[in-house]
């Protein structure tokens, strides 16, 4: 089968324009647009649905007994549009003085438009070597579900040699990023009317003790060298359903960034010691660090391929972001870790979010760059 050039730009604006709000527009009809475009230029594909509509696509091409596969990933779910009127269209893919709109546009349709479009560039080669395998993953805005789902369906996603992420980085290398320990934290108390208090218990004086005590929280681990220190902050309190009563519930939602040494459910077991018995600490989101040392020779293989592309020389950086890659960086054996990608991540998640369209025609030969190297080793 001759090889077909894709256009990017365009397949990234096809890609904008399925609405993919999660968790309110289901990925399916998009995920499957990309699975069809895969199998017409020769991909093995499968889909795997985590809840009705929830897709996810598994693509292969390739194939070698001695050498693993290059993986390209990425997910097609977006964060809804917000509060602010968008002065352009939301879902409309229009391009303006050099930039392309749409909730998406960075993070992350044009990550997995370029890669989709640089390996169907070049498939009849990777049909003939170790090859690549693309995991386009939905839910990975609420917690990698996706990921997490397919990662944990045994042999369903093979092996890889080394992992490119394609989420929002300027086509700039980052070497990894923190993790992320989400908690809600209940407390419990009685109520009673709340002309008698000494009747009742408040839930919320005890979520206020908690709050105190986790302000002077002290993780006693040393900062990371690229990634700096380890963090936490309380993002959300609810408790109490009127004024003239005392409240038996209040929640607080807890927000842990863990750093490469420390493991999230030690953290889970001493944050739960530490706040006592009256505090139900439950985790919502568990995701480990990722790191590769930008020493590992395919890593500097990577800044290789990328420094012509930026005037300074390429310095080590990390995603203040979690990815997918919490989860696939594990499932293929801790294979070495990129997050790269065309997106700007200043853009995501706000309002009249934009990718640069040179950046994504940039994306597309660096994955093309890389899919081939691999490939030709």
């Amino acid at each position: 089968m001759p090889n077909t050039k894709i256009d990017a730009v365009e397949l990234t604006r096809q890609l904008i324009r399925f609405e993919t709000v999660n968790p309110v527009n289901p990925e399916k009809d998009c995920v499957e647009y990309v699975g069809n475009l895969l199998a017409e230029n020769g991909f093995d594909i499968s889909y795997h649905d985590f809840a009705p509509g929830r897709t996810n696509l598994i693509a292969r091409i390739g194939g070698s007994a001695t050498c693993p596969p290059i993986c390209f990933t990425g997910h097609l779910d977006t964060v809804p549009l917000g509060h602010t009127e968008w002065s352009m269209a939301p879902f409309g893919a229009d391009i303006a003085d050099g930039k392309l709109y749409g909730r998406g546009s960075s993070d992350m349709k044009s990550g997995v438009a370029a890669f989709v479009a640089a390996v169907i560039e070049i498939a009849s080669d990777l049909a003939t070597g170790p090859g690549v395998v693309l995991l386009i993953t939905a839910g990975e805005e609420t917690g990698c579900e996706g990921a997490a789902y397919i990662a944990g369906l045994g042999d369903v996603i093979g092996k890889a040699g080394a992992i490119v992420v394609a989420e929002p980085t300027s086509n700039y290398p980052y070497v990894g990023h923190k993790g992320a320990l989400w908690m809600k934290a209940v407390t419990d108390g009685v109520t009673a009317h709340g002309s008698m208090p000494e009747l009742g218990v408040n839930a919320i004086y005890k979520a206020s003790r908690a709050i105190t005590k986790l302000e002077d929280y002290d993780f006693n681990v040393a900062r990371h060298p690229v990634m700096g220190p380890a963090t936490l902050n309380v993002g959300t309190v609810d408790g109490g359903i009127n004024v003239n009563s005392v409240p038996n519930r209040a929640e607080i939602g807890i927000d842990v960034r863990t750093i490469p040494g420390q493991d999230n459910d030690v953290i889970l077991k001493q944050l739960a010691s530490y706040l006592g018995d009256e505090v139900t600490l439950t985790p919502t989101v568990n995701l480990e660090p990722v790191w590769t040392s930008p020493e590992h020779p395919w890593m500097q293989s990577v800044f290789e391929v990328v420094a012509p592309l930026h005037d300074d020389p390429i310095v080590n950086k990390t995603a203040a972001y979690f990815t997918d890659a919490s989860i696939f960086t594990r499932a293929y054996d801790f294979a070495p870790t990129v997050i790269l990608g065309p997106g700007e991540a200043a853009m995501a998640h706000q309002t009249d979010e934009f990718c640069y369209v040179s950046r994504i025609e940039e994306a597309v030969g660096i994955y093309r760059t890389l899919a081939e190297n691999w490939n030709n080793q």
